[in-house]
């Protein structure tokens, strides 16, 4: 009796888009979003071209996927992070965000470098930001297991401003110029008035 022939592997669309996401990411990072084409990103997955314009017709829908892959990554690092540091006091929160803000600027920069290109990516293409919404507000969120709903939001524009500057700008902030604008942004000045209460 003749062997039966092995059956066809199936294919997996989900994956490949996966992998096509993941793909962008990394030409994103070697070229920056002007280098990124759907041939750069089909050689790098190592899938036919068609594969890459078949799943994303554009290369603003590569962008999106690869935006939205970056962010529910971002969501998943921050559950994490929040969860392994319950009940932070306001110094500590401070010095724990400038480590992270940091790391942004040393062995991170990569990685933050994409991120925050991508969410860059946004002021030109509208689509996007509901996407970078998002972001913004997955930080703010975060926050809001340590300080209120104002201070939150202040500290999540600042992180995002020393993130801004630290990468593109020609010198990093250093870690007492971070720990300065985040204790500044999450503790009272006591040279303020109170804040009046809302109704």
């Amino acid at each position: 009796m003749a062997d039966k022939a092995a059956p066809k592997r199936r294919r997996d669309p989900q994956r490949r888009i996966e992998e096509i996401a993941a793909a962008t990411e990394r030409v994103i990072a070697a070229r920056g979003i002007e280098g990124l084409t759907h041939r750069a990103v089909a050689e790098e997955a190592g899938v036919p071209l068609g594969a890459t314009t078949y799943h994303f017709a554009t290369k603003d829908d590569l962008i999106e996927a690869a935006l939205r892959r970056s962010v529910d990554r971002y969501a998943a690092y921050l559950d994490d992070w929040v969860a392994q540091r319950p009940g932070l006091t306001a110094e500590q929160l401070v010095v724990l965000l400038t480590d992270v803000l940091m790391g942004c600027f040393g062995p991170d920069r990569d990685e933050r470098t994409v991120e925050l290109e991508l969410f860059m990516a946004a002021l030109r293409r509208p689509a996007l930001r509901p996407i970078a919404d998002r972001d913004i507000e997955l930080t703010t969120n975060a926050l809001l297991a340590y300080v209120d709903q104002d201070t939150a939001a202040a500290a999540a524009a600042a992180m995002t401003g020393l993130t801004l500057r630290g990468l593109a700008g020609s010198r990093p902030p250093t870690r007492t110029e971070v720990e300065a604008v985040l204790r500044r942004v999450l503790t009272p000045n006591p040279a303020l008035p109170p804040a009046p209460t809302r109704e």
